[in-house]
């Protein structure tokens, strides 16, 4: 980029000091008012692990119906959350119903004759209920689409699409039920004869699928669920008579509370049953955070789920932020604190520090804004010479995540219903995790004797003084009320975002006498997020296919790894992973419809064992693969995934698709990826036991102990903040 566009954006985004508010003036449809909610909402008891803990009888009338709205409160997760931004408008649903006169919530207008709204506000609402409603929609066989199907002017015959139906040829037509459950929208899917009306099942081939969704949320919002949307993401599926239901709850855009997305799952699940009698099973299916959702629902202890179709999955969220939170503090010490910046303009070096992928020559989507900040930083700008993963993957995790002033940059909400909350990933799980005296969450994330770049200096990759000087300045995150909003200035007109303050680095703890401190984690958080299933422990006997694109070339965030970490935490608990299946393929080969086959021949030999042994079921042809472009096999066995994560030699499938870790398996940490707080050794200790391989590091003790006052992890122990839980192994490091 030309260096005095680069100069002349700074100067203008620093001088004219536009902020989004500012150029985004308050919306009609904001949150101008926050509710008080219910301290006395029902919240499951967790003094073991959730698996073991009962849930409560159904309190609401199931089925809902049609013009009626379904329960606002949850019925075991605990109370509400306020504020919390209406999203129905913008799935097409049109405004939630007026539920309160004192102006909490969102605005909700007249409406014209035709349909449209007018000026004048009938009320607010605060939960966002929408009444019952029944739509349909049917494929254009002309350019095969899915458009809305009126009942009163229905298409003509030969522009609806045909499919196959017990050996008869049926219209492709799906009626499509939403409303709300636990304030989210939620979707039920299924092709229909419109004349039948809302009870007609005779399309459906008693299958079940529950669509999953990911993204990072940290909650405040209903979210967006439509028809055509789901109809368009599982059109294979549908098209085979399965019915699909979902809502927004388990969209991991919205929330990652599992607790409150297991209860919405399981009454969109008795609203469907109410209507249509128990399924033969129910399959679930979704990517990355739908992926890990089915993880956690399946081993948290309900009968929501009968088998899981992860696609792009990791074990859970909450583990993903303990190496995910540490790429903005390595981006930080590249850019703004090493003695040899221009070291690590060799990407391949950040990728041994990092663990994951990094490329050199590896254009990035947000590349201006290194040049931006390093002008403002007082350095002559240059463009970034690589990526990686930890960049184009994880950036801005850090501040959406973790920083209580950032939240949206959408706004969702008025100015002084922003000013009353704390917008982050932990503020979500308040009601899990519980809050500080200061009124902060309690959080998780802790990097207290984490070695960073520990494998690479055993590799000679860097020098011991770089690994020095690294872990001496790297620091941690702030304590939050420490932390402050990020700097984005908004160019007018263009209204482009610029950050100007890359990697978050104004919340990395300052260096003193040369050394930054690193960041606690709470305890009592960690405990509560194991004993409340935030945490995938293992525990998971139900059928598992685990799908995913090979993307680490990409330098996409849904690494291999994360697959294989799930599957050392299986082995961990029950001693095998013989349930879990994993298929990788190319990223131009999708073999998701051949693994709704083989899971429904899976379940179908499961249903035939009067004992239900979900190994001795499974189809003798399931197993662990790997396929290229077109779809076919290149390798299948027990061993095609053998590599470092299970300390065997490479298999067939690590050879043409290699896997990659994390930052903390990059610093020593065991590839279950699970440790949220290391026990800590002296460093002699460390010394001793090898930890640092042939480097003769009793030649650095002075500083090592400098560098590391409190000790180092010691791995072999595990995770300090894991609690001890009836009928759960620990994990055997």
């Amino acid at each position: 980029m030309n260096k005095l566009l680069i100069i002349l954006a700074v100067i203008l985004s620093s001088a004219i000091g536009y902020s989004y508010w500012d150029i985004n003036p308050y919306k009609p449809g904001q949150v101008i008012g926050i509710a008080t909610a219910d301290p006395t909402a029902y919240l499951l008891e967790m003094t073991e692990h959730i698996s073991l803990a009962t849930r409560p009888e159904e309190t609401f009338p199931f089925p809902i119906a049609i013009g009626e709205m379904g329960p606002a409160q949850s019925l075991y997760s605990g109370p509400k959350q306020y504020p919390f931004y209406c999203m129905s408008d913008w799935s097409g649903h049109g405004q939630p119903v007026v539920d309160n006169q004192v102006a909490e919530g969102v605005k909700i207008f007249a409406l014209d004759a035709h349909g449209e709204k007018t000026s004048r506000v009938i009320g607010y609402s605060r939960d966002c209920s929408l009444a019952t409603k029944i739509n349909y929609f049917y494929r254009n066989s002309i350019n095969q689409k899915i458009a809305a199907y009126s009942t009163d002017k229905p298409p003509a015959d030969q522009s609806i699409n045909r499919v196959m139906i017990n050996d008869q040829s049926v219209p492709e037509i799906y009626r499509v039920e939403h409303g709300t459950i636990n304030r989210f929208i939620y979707v039920i899917a299924m092709l229909a004869d419109p004349a039948k009306g809302r009870q007609d099942k005779s399309l459906w081939n008693n299958r079940l699928v529950y669509q999953f969704q990911g993204g990072s949320g940290i909650g405040f919002r209903q979210g967006k669920e439509s028809g055509s949307h789901i109809i368009n993401k599982r059109s294979e599926q549908l098209k085979l008579g399965y019915a699909v239901i979902t809502s927004s709850a388990n969209k991991t855009s919205y929330t990652y509370n599992m607790l409150l997305a297991e209860d919405t799952a399981m009454r969109v699940k008795r609203q469907f049953i109410a209507l249509y009698g128990e399924p033969l099973y129910t399959v679930g299916v979704g990517g990355s955070g739908g992926g890990l959702s089915q993880y956690l629902l399946g081993q948290n202890g309900t009968d929501l789920l009968d088998a899981l179709l992860p696609l792009y999955s990791y074990p859970d969220m909450i583990s993903q932020t303990i190496y995910a939170l540490d790429c903005d503090l390595l981006n930080t010490f590249y850019a703004y604190r090493s003695e040899q910046p221009n070291l690590f303009d060799d990407w391949t070096l950040r990728s041994a520090i990092e663990g994951m992928n990094a490329r050199n020559s590896h254009d990035q989507r947000i590349g201006f804004l290194t040049p931006m900040n390093m002008l403002l930083d007082g350095q002559w700008p240059q463009m970034p010479k690589g990526n990686s993963e930890c960049i184009n993957g994880w950036f801005g995790l850090s501040t959406y995540i973790n920083n209580p002033l950032q939240g949206f940059l959408r706004p969702y909400f008025a100015q002084n219903v922003l000013k009353q909350v704390k917008w982050n990933y932990w503020e979500d799980l308040t009601s899990i995790f519980g809050r500080r005296s200061d009124g902060f969450t309690k959080t998780t994330w802790d990097n207290v004797g984490v070695q960073y770049g520990l494998e690479a200096l055993k590799n000679g990759r860097i020098s011991v003084a770089t690994f020095f000087d690294l872990n001496s300045k790297i620091g941690g995150w702030r304590e939050q009320p420490m932390l402050q909003a990020e700097k984005i200035g908004m160019l007018p007109l263009i209204k482009l975002p610029l950050w100007l303050s890359l990697w978050g680095n104004h919340n990395v703890t300052e260096l003193r006498n040369g050394l930054a401190a690193r960041h606690q984690g709470d305890i009592s958080a960690i405990n509560s997020a194991y004993r409340s299933g935030q945490v995938f422990i293992g525990k998971l006997t139900l059928p598992t296919l685990d799908i995913r694109h090979y993307l680490e070339d990409d330098l996409d965030m849904h690494h291999v790894s994360a697959s294989f970490n799930t599957r050392l935490r299986i082995m961990q608990q029950q001693g095998h992973a013989n349930n879990q299946v994993i298929w990788v393929s190319h990223k131009n080969f999708s073999p998701v419809v051949r693994g709704f086959a083989v899971m429904d021949q899976w379940m179908a030999n499961i249903r035939q064992d009067p004992e239900h042994d979900v190994v001795a079921s499974k189809p003798a042809q399931l197993l662990d693969s790997c396929f290229d472009v077109t779809g076919q096999p290149i390798a299948t066995g027990n061993q095609v995934w053998n590599g470092q994560w299970n300390d065997q030699p490479a298999g067939a499938c690590n050879k043409v698709y290699p896997m990659y870790s994390t930052v903390r398996i990059a610093a020593g940490a065991p590839w279950e990826a699970s440790i949220f707080k290391c026990y800590l050794q002296d460093v002699e200790q460390a010394i001793t036991q090898g930890v640092y391989g042939t480097i003769m590091m009793e030649n650095h003790l002075t500083k090592l102990k400098a560098v590391f006052p409190d000790g180092v992890c010691d791995y072999h122990q595990g995770d300090a903040g894991r609690p001890v839980m009836a009928g759960i192994f620990p994990f055997d490091y």
